[in-house]
């Protein structure tokens, strides 16, 4: 009687399969946009060899921050208080700067709430990956606006926005954050090609990612939807990634690409689709994002990149060993030391 063996896993450099890089099963909408963010997660740390054990995924409050519980599930994980995630992240990291860190907040709980805590994250360049997964609502709390639902964008109540919208992305570039872009959370290749690009830098990466909410805001009438979405994109350069374990081989168009070496090797080919495009530019990347509102357009790309700005751990001169793992005589001053400062304070 003939037998078959089973076909053996496709692993990555690790010898691991994408198994080892899932979680939980989703308890999100069926068709919720932050599902396939969480998919291109798996992706991106599967496919870049990261060892899910060195990696913490933090987030705070909303159906954002449901979605660490569905990537990574041998990481270490954080649900923090609304719109607090960058402190705890910030307290890790500088517990133990060797870790990978990755954070996943909402429109609402960073353009909100969290808003003082996402400017002073952005400032100090903090090692992190933050993505913000954006429906321009409250999903938890029954759809209301949030900050960056769009000037004249209509709820299912009927209900019209007045206000203007924060982009999040312009004010991370204005901040101070070192890699910034913006993707849907259905274009796979280049929501894909940027993570893997984010995990390689050792900077604040943003991302905002637009990611339809099928139960509150994907009607006619929603500028956050998948239809206005697949109308109104416009890619401002197209991303391919090449990691540093990878022979360089990529198609692209001599003199229209523009090659960035990451903070590991890698290279991030960015091939331009605006002729002006300069992604190391700040000032052109806000223009380019205001530019872009003002013509309805949905923006999507890396729009600003530097590698070669000290993030906050190097700016701090910290000790190479994670100072979580220094032994009570390294972290505490001795008696003498303390008698010496407080005889020269007298």
């Amino acid at each position: 009687m003939a037998t078959t063996t089973a076909p053996t896993p496709k692993v990555n450099r690790l010898g691991l399969p994408a198994i080892d890089y899932r979680g939980s099963k989703t308890t999100l909408c069926a068709g919720c946009g932050h599902n396939a963010i969480s998919e291109r997660i798996i992706d991106a740390f599967y496919e870049m060899g990261v060892k899910s054990e060195r990696v913490i995924k933090l987030s705070g409050i909303g159906c954002s921050s449901k979605s660490p519980a569905y990537f990574l599930s041998r990481s270490h994980g954080f649900n923090s208080v609304h719109g607090r995630m960058p402190s705890v992240a910030t307290g890790a990291l500088l517990a133990n700067k060797t870790v990978q860190a990755i954070g996943v907040s909402g429109d609402g709980d960073t353009a909100s709430i969290g808003m003082g805590q996402f400017a002073h994250l952005m400032r100090r360049n903090l090692p992190l990956i933050y993505i913000i997964e954006d429906n321009g609502v409250y999903g938890l709390t029954k759809g209301q606006f949030s900050a960056t639902a769009d000037l004249g964008s209509k709820l299912k109540t009927g209900v019209i926005n007045d206000l203007p919208p924060i982009d999040t992305c312009a004010l991370a570039i204005q901040l101070g954050a070192t890699f910034v872009g913006r993707s849907f959370s259905g274009d796979k290749k280049q929501l894909t090609a940027m993570l893997k690009a984010a995990v390689a830098h050792k900077g604040t990466v943003m991302l905002d990612v637009i990611s339809p909410c099928v139960t509150f805001n994907d009607h006619e009438g929603s500028t956050k939807s998948y239809k206005y979405m697949q109308e109104h994109e416009e890619a401002i350069s197209e991303a391919g990634f090449v990691p540093f374990f990878e022979d360089i081989a990529i198609d692209y168009d001599a003199g229209t690409t523009y090659d960035v070496t990451m903070h590991d090797g890698s290279h991030l080919h960015l091939r331009k689709l605006h002729d002006s495009y300069n992604p190391t530019d700040r000032v052109a990347a806000v223009k380019a994002l205001m530019e872009a509102h003002d013509r309805n357009e949905v923006l999507t790309g890396v729009f600003y990149i530097d590698t070669e700005k000290p993030n906050f751990t190097d700016l701090l001169n910290l000790a190479d060993e994670p100072l979580a793992t220094l032994p009570q005589e390294r972290t505490r001053p001795s008696k003498e030391v303390l008698a010496e400062i407080m005889s020269k304070l007298a």
